[in-house]
């Protein structure tokens, strides 16, 4: 599983329903300092990785301002920590009011591979600061932890089947634009309940890890928590899924479909 850190950060990035620059308004933010979310991720039947989301307050300020501390730590499971043993965190420090970033790093090690990154978002200027360089950007423009907590407290109640939306977000080495489309609802099963979720489906890129005719489907539940339940993407050699498997502290109650 060479790839997999790649497919971990991919999913990761697409835990979010996106939005055009016009709707990008949200309201108070659906999380709270505490909340702590867990994921399995499966290559076909066999449990490949395990990550955890979490949030934190901080003790540091941005431009006088207060900021929510974001850590995603992601780590290979079973026999494939065996032969690709991968230990990575990711932080991001937000506008406890915009859920803006601040400031990104990331630190990744994938058996003998080592990386590390340090991104500064100035939104005075519109630019943004990492290891490899300066990078012009227009708009709201995400790492993808911020990206993944914005897009939770925007309103998609009014949202209607086959409508696709754009997320702008830095990787590595330049801005990217997401597309998603919205293709309905569904009840899915995790390890903490059954949940009436929103389906969506976001754009792929062909290559050395996805086929052209890849498919990857994302889960969220319909609810205040808007928490992301399933992620199920197509592999040029098989496919990988990512379930929750926790969930503790959320803003709002979380409360699974009654087993009949």
């Amino acid at each position: 599983m060479k790839y997999l850190p790649i497919i971990i950060c991919f999913l990761t990035i697409t835990a979010t329903p996106g939005f055009s620059q016009d709707t990008f308004k949200i309201g108070d933010p659906v999380f709270k300092a505490g909340e702590q979310l867990s994921y399995r991720l499966k290559y076909g039947f066999f449990t490949a990785a395990e990550a955890t989301i979490h949030v934190e307050n901080s003790d540091k300020k941005f431009e006088g301002r207060t900021a929510f501390h974001i850590v995603a730590d992601s780590k290979t499971a079973g026999a494939f920590d065996v032969f690709y043993k991968v230990r990575n965190r990711y932080e991001s420090y937000v506008d406890e009011t915009t859920l803006q970033p601040y400031f990104y790093t990331e630190n990744r090690h994938e058996a003998s591979y080592k990386h590390s990154d340090n991104v500064t978002f100035n939104h005075h200027d519109d630019k943004i600061t990492a290891n490899k360089g300066v990078f012009p950007f227009k708009g709201k423009v995400f790492d993808f932890l911020s990206a993944y907590y914005f897009s939770r407290s925007i309103d998609i109640s009014k949202i209607k089947l086959g409508e696709t939306f754009d997320l702008n977000y830095f990787l590595e080495d330049g801005v990217h634009t997401l597309s998603i489309t919205y293709v309905g609802k569904e009840q899915i099963s995790s390890a903490i309940g059954t949940f009436n979720c929103l389906k969506f489906n976001p754009t792929i890129i062909p290559g050395r890890v996805f086929r052209k005719d890849s498919k990857l489907y994302l889960w969220i539940t319909d609810d205040n928590n808007r928490i992301p339940v399933k992620a199920h993407v197509e592999l040029v050699v098989g496919s990988v899924t990512m379930d929750l498997t926790g969930a503790k502290e959320l803003k709002y109650p979380l409360n699974p479909l009654k087993e009949k």
